[in-house]
């Protein structure tokens, strides 16, 4: 497997990175958010553009990526417009959705953009795979995800839909779960191992959710996650911890694990 280069960060190489998510309903609160991550632990930010209220503005919204780029200065930024099927703010159509991420795209200020891996396909839609060729000819890493709060899927059934997401060409694959008790944690971390071990061409990040999942937050070098998420303020998913405290257990983690 080898890492996903964005910028001077190496995602699948070394200690797992740590991404920060943006989520504001306006745009100072955007622009102050952004403002927090570029001076937090976070090797990344992400702008989870569900959250603003003018998203459909494709003008506004350009003109908030431009800015975020510019506070972040050479801090990765990964845009993220998640669906409310997956857990996200606000729903919209498939064809929204598409022109939103393809405006995301095209303005050369992100470097990694969030797919959703099993949107609904059908006529006049274009397929999961042709957005994901899209948005990567644009010079543009695709992260393809998949959100499931309501359970945790069994093991075979995450690994099947984690090589799915590695099969439509995505440069990295995401799935987050939650967990409704203890062994559900074990069950998406013995899928994290075995997929990393056994199948994986290309990153994968995995989380259980909610406070009971905090553990696979936390560990992720250990069983073959590449990336985590913690805040910098407002969380964007149940069971995210700060950015900071995350840097600490990760760096301890690692230290000891190299001894």
């Amino acid at each position: 497997m080898g890492p996903v280069r964005v910028r001077k960060i190496e995602i699948g190489g070394g200690l797992p990175k740590i991404c920060a998510p943006i989520a504001a309903a306006n745009e100072s609160e955007i622009l102050r958010a952004a403002q927090a991550v570029s001076l937090s632990h976070a090797d990344i930010a992400e702008w989870r553009a569900d959250w603003y209220e003018d998203i459909l503005d494709l003008k506004k919204a350009k003109r908030i990526i431009q800015k975020i780029r510019y506070i972040l200065g050479e801090r990765p930024l990964l845009f993220t417009f998640r669906t409310m099927g997956e857990g996200g703010e606000k729903d919209i159509s498939q064809e929204e959705y598409q022109v939103v991420n393809e405006m995301a795209a095209e303005t050369g200020c992100v470097d990694l953009l969030d797919i959703e891996a099993f949107m609904p396909e059908g006529k006049g839609k274009k397929t999961v795979q042709a957005l994901v060729k899209m948005v990567q000819d644009k010079g543009v890493k695709v992260i393809a995800s998949n959100h499931d709060f309501q359970k945790t899927p069994a093991e075979d059934e995450i690994v099947l839909r984690l090589c799915k997401m590695q099969d439509m060409g995505a440069d990295i694959a995401k799935i987050a779960v939650m967990p409704q008790n203890q062994r559900d944690v074990l069950t998406l971390l013995s899928a994290t191992e075995r997929m990393y071990s056994a199948y994986a061409k290309i990153p994968v990040i995995t989380m259980s959710m909610d406070s009971q999942g905090i553990v696979s937050r936390l560990c992720g070098e250990i069983f073959g996650s590449a990336l985590t998420f913690g805040t910098v303020g407002q969380a964007s998913a149940p069971g995210q911890i700060p950015a900071e405290d995350l840097k600490t257990f990760i760096t301890l983690l690692h230290k000891y694990m190299q001894d």
